[in-house]
């Protein structure tokens, strides 16, 4: 079972969206496809921003989403 849920994970990424907005993330998939990402770039040699010791780049992910660390961009935003 992962932790935190898919549903958490979407609460906290959609945090910062006002009200009225189209959210940036409404489904699984688009956490799904976020975290590897993000866990290919920490694997790449990119540096995490939360503790990894003992964990594997996917949990480390998944925590810098579940802690704000990261930010998935919308499709039609820049960097």
């Amino acid at each position: 079972m992962l932790h935190p849920s898919y549903s958490d994970l979407m609460k906290v990424v959609n945090s910062e969206v006002e009200e009225g907005e189209e959210p940036v993330v409404n489904s699984r998939y688009s956490i799904v496809m976020a975290a590897s990402k993000r866990a290919r770039q920490i694997i790449s040699g990119d540096d995490p921003y939360v503790d990894p010791r003992g964990k594997k780049p996917l949990s480390v992910a998944i925590e810098e989403l579940d802690h704000s660390r990261i930010k998935i961009m919308g499709d039609d935003e820049e960097e």
